[in-house]
């Protein structure tokens, strides 16, 4: 039986379809074939034998005998032939259908390569061709070579690189993707993946709407950070330019073009011809000064009196960055701040008087030319040495307690003999004033010496002329006796006219002494329901209360503040003539000042019908707050009472180094031969209104007194009819005040509070109801008492446990805190901790206490000073 097979296209060729069955049948068929090919022969051979040859006897019988077996052999032979056709033709039946089915499934894989919009082509294990599509064959209609069946794919790629079908290398070999850009413009993704069998499958897609598609979105990209970085650059406050390598211009912005003052600039010029234009310096990295050195910074001034500050910066990539700074109002500050110090040196060195500085390490930080010559040093050499360097060990020891009493905050004065150059003793009045910061702390001490020689040569001469003088009196007087009796029972006149001279002084110094303690006593008076009032505020503010709530509180919290505030300045001004009240000159913002009096007044002035108009400024001054706030109450308080109708201003001018704070009225205004009159004690000027408060007429005359201790001076203008203007010239601050620090409390300060067993005396009922509210919201176990008695009965007669004792000094029938405590604590096993509260601010009491070792307190007492001062007594007994 022959077999017959087709072959398949060149273009699409067929695999072979291999079975192992069939291939079995086919090899015993052959077999099968060969052993009946030889049995014919050797039958056509016995046969021919027997026909030609000569037989013996038998020989028929057994050439016959012999016929019949191998004509069995040959049937069983043929039937086991016709056996094996018979399943040969069922193996090739069966081979027909499965080449059937082989040759479906070809056309529906070359359909389906067909119908992908990718190129295709197919390596067998040997990376010969196997298959591919149209597409493929596509790439090659425009060139002489033969893609066929059975080609090699190094082949197949040297054919593409030689025919030119690329027009670049390949790109991205990420993975196993390849891009390619064919010569018509178009990209090519070739993705090369391997077969089970070893082959390789390659596909050509077509990504070119693709890589045209991301080209618009980059370059949108692209346009777009170039824009933001454009808008970026123009809202610099400081001129920009960006060079490339090259020296092109690439990017500036419009403060380059108004500081250098060209007009707009094209694109992609060369540096130093935009440069060129202007006034301005051409910097890059390699810029040199005239030794050499590479500079990357320079100040130019400009022709219109503008200075510009230039610096250079290099990129990584190559190029540079400039950028170009105004700095002519900082210039300008360092200017003024250079001819202030040039003035403040000048002055002090034409006062007759030493003036020196020293920091907290006691180190030189100033002297004056007069310090200078005194001690004989050359100008300047002293700056940067201590006090201890600068004189000899014994000087030093005999100043080291002053200097420490003024180290503590406190103004010291004290007389000392020195000997000068010309080795003559000399009395030198010698003065230390603490320089404080806003906080308290003293920074430093300045120091000014007056040579008082002559005043107390003058002052020994004087009394002993005084003495002689008397003598010679009392000769005279006697001898008038002796000669007159006239003029005898004159003097007896004049005796009593002394005497009634003494009484009235004696009267007017009791008077003074009973006005002395009138004030002590309405001051303790007046602190203690103040201080009631701060206690309760500030406990209904530790309450968690609605907002609204809250912010009443703290109003009321605020109005009480400053209202002691203007109670301890009034205790303050009492001392202002015994020149115990002091300065306490310090940088800080007028902000702070100017809106808490602008809020406050804002109100003082609607309730009379008047409007307040507030200026705000931002400016820092150097003074007393407390002190000018006392100024500036006045001086709004006058106004808002001397104005029937209109409005008030508050704002500030200045004045080169000095600020001047004004407050404008526009009420009745003064005649100008009363300008200098309302500044004395108890003159008033006329009120409008007959429902109006005319005061005591000390405002101006404590404001006057005020403004002398600052040394701030005092103006006033006012057109009668029209309104007036009072201001007050302050000096500005070229330091800013370093912030008040955090008074905040830890978690294991509040954790010794909870649960603290405080007993509170005090004679007001207010002031224990307050303190008991502020404690008990603090977590604090409180027994309050009006006596010692009362305590007693409370207490166990003071033997129940106790953590804490706060008293007030002023108690009932003359008694004292300090006493009552060290009675309390002789009935006790063991001493309880005890905290002083009072309103007197004597050094005696502080001094007593302090060697009681108790805490003290003044008041009216701050919650927070007293939450922490309570911690820390709280937490040295746990200690123990």
């Amino acid at each position: 039986m022959a077999c017959t097979s087709t072959r398949p296209s060149p273009e699409l060729p067929l695999p072979a379809i291999a079975s192992p069955a069939i291939a079995d049948l086919q090899a015993q068929i052959a077999s099968l074939q060969h052993e009946n090919h030889k049995l014919r022969r050797i039958n056509d051979a016995l046969i021919e034998r027997v026909e030609s040859g000569v037989t013996r006897g038998n020989d028929p019988y057994a050439a016959f005998q012999h016929s019949v077996v191998l004509a069995e052999q040959v049937r069983e032979r043929t039937d086991a032939l016709n056996q094996a056709m018979a399943e040969l033709k069922a193996g090739n039946h069966l081979l027909g259908e499965a080449r059937l089915r082989a040759e479906t499934a070809h056309r529906h894989l070359i359909d389906a390569i067909e119908s992908i919009s990718d190129a295709f082509v197919l390596f067998d294990e040997q990376q010969r061709i196997v298959l591919f599509n149209s597409r493929f064959k596509a790439f090659w209609a425009h060139s002489r070579v033969r893609i066929i069946a059975g080609m090699r794919i190094s082949e197949v790629k040297r054919l593409m690189t030689a025919n030119g079908l690329f027009s670049e290398e390949p790109r991205g070999q990420a993975d196993e993707h390849v891009l390619y850009r064919l010569q018509n413009g178009r990209w090519l993704q070739v993705s090369e993946r391997p077969t089970q069998e070893g082959g390789r499958v390659i596909l050509f897609t077509d990504i070119t709407d693709v890589k045209l598609s991301e080209t618009v979105r980059r370059e949108q990209a692209i346009a777009q950070k170039s824009h933001l970085l454009q808008r970026a650059v123009d809202n610099l406050s400081q001129g920009v330019a960006m060079v490339n390598a090259q020296g092109v211009l690439e990017l500036w912005n419009r403060r380059f073009l108004e500081l250098s003052g060209l007009a707009p600039v094209a694109a992609h010029r060369p540096f130093s011809e935009v440069i060129a234009d202007s006034e301005l310096q051409l910097l890059t990295p390699a810029s040199r000064d005239s030794n050499g050195r590479l500079i990357h910074e320079s100040e130019q001034r400009l022709s219109d009196g503008r200075v510009l500050e230039i610096r250079t910066h290099p990129l990584p990539t190559g190029g540079y960055v400039n950028t170009f700074t105004d700095i002519t109002e900082r210039y300008q500050h360092a200017e003024t701040l250079s001819e202030s110090e040039r003035w403040i040196r000048l002055i002090t060195d034409h006062v007759p008087a030493l003036i020196a500085y020293l920091n907290a390490d006691l180190v030189y930080e100033f002297t004056n030319k007069v310090y200078e010559q005194w001690y004989c040093w050359p100008r300047g050499v002293m700056l940067g040495q201590s006090l201890r360097e600068a004189h000899s060990e014994q000087h030093y020891q005999r100043l080291e307690a002053y200097v420490a009493r003024a180290l503590a905050g406190e103004s010291v004065t004290f007389e000392f003999a020195e000997t000068n150059i010309n080795n003559q003793e000399r009395y030198m009045l010698r003065s230390y004033v603490p320089n404080r910061l806003a906080n308290g702390e003293v920074v430093g001490i300045f120091v000014l010496i007056r040579d008082i020689t002559e005043r107390r040569r003058t002052a020994e001469a004087l009394h002993q002329a005084y003495q002689n003088l008397e003598q010679r009196v009392q000769e005279r007087t006697a001898e008038l006796t002796t000669l007159n009796d006239q003029l005898l029972r004159e003097i007896d006149e004049r005796s009593r006219v002394e005497l009634r001279l003494r009484e009235a002084k004696r009267e007017a110094e009791q008077a003074n002494l009973s006005k002395t303690k009138f004030l002590a006593a309405v001051s303790h008076d007046l602190l203690q329901p103040l201080n009631a009032a701060r206690l309760f505020t500030s406990a209904l503010l530790e309450r968690r209360e609605p907002v609204a709530n809250a912010q009443l509180v703290r109003n009321v919290s605020h109005s009480l503040q400053d209202v002691e505030n203007l109670l301890g300045t009034l205790v303050d001004i009492s001392k202002l003539d015994a020149g115990v009240i002091k300065a306490d000159i310090a940088p800080f913002a007028l902000s702070e000042l100017l809106d808490n009096l602008a809020a406050e007044y804002v109100q003082v002035a609607r309730s009379e019908g008047l409007e307040l108009h507030f200026v705000p400024c931002s400016a820092l001054v150097r003074s007393d707050m407390q002190l000018l706030a006392r100024i500036l109450r006045n001086l709004l308080s006058n106004a808002i009472r001397y104005t029937p109708s209109g409005r008030v201003v508050l704002g500030c001018r200045r004045h080169r180094q000095r600020l001047s704070i004004q407050v404008w009225d526009s009420g009745i205004g003064i005649a100008e031969n009363r300008l200098e009159e309302i500044f004395q004690e108890f003159k008033r000027g006329d009120v409008q209104r007959p429902d109006q408060d005319r005061g005591l007429g000390l405002g101006l005359a404590i404001v006057e007194k005020i403004a002398g201790i600052l040394g701030h001076r005092i103006q006033v203008r006012s057109w009668p009819g029209k309104g007036s203007v009072f201001s007050i010239d302050v000096p500005l601050s070229a330091t800013a005040p370093k912030p008040l620090p955090s008074l905040e409390m830890s978690e294991p300060m509040l954790e010794r509070l909870r649960g603290a067993r405080v007993w509170v005396l005090d004679n007001d009922a207010a002031i224990c109801a307050g303190m008991r509210t502020l404690l008990e919201g603090w977590g604090c176990r409180v027994v309050t008492a009006l006596s010692e008695q009362d305590l007693a009965r409370q207490v166990d007669n003071y033997h129940a446990e106790a953590d804490l004792l706060i008293a007030d000094y002023h108690l009932d029938n003359e008694q004292n805190g300090v006493d009552a405590v060290a009675r309390i604590n002789a009935r006790r096993a063991s001493a309880i901790p005890a905290m002083m509260i009072t309103a007197n601010y004597s050094n005696e009491l502080k001094q007593q206490i302090r060697e009681r070792g108790h805490t003290l307190m003044h008041k009216p007492v701050r919650p927070m000073k007293l939450k922490i001062a309570m911690s820390h007594l709280l937490g040295q007994t746990q200690g123990h």
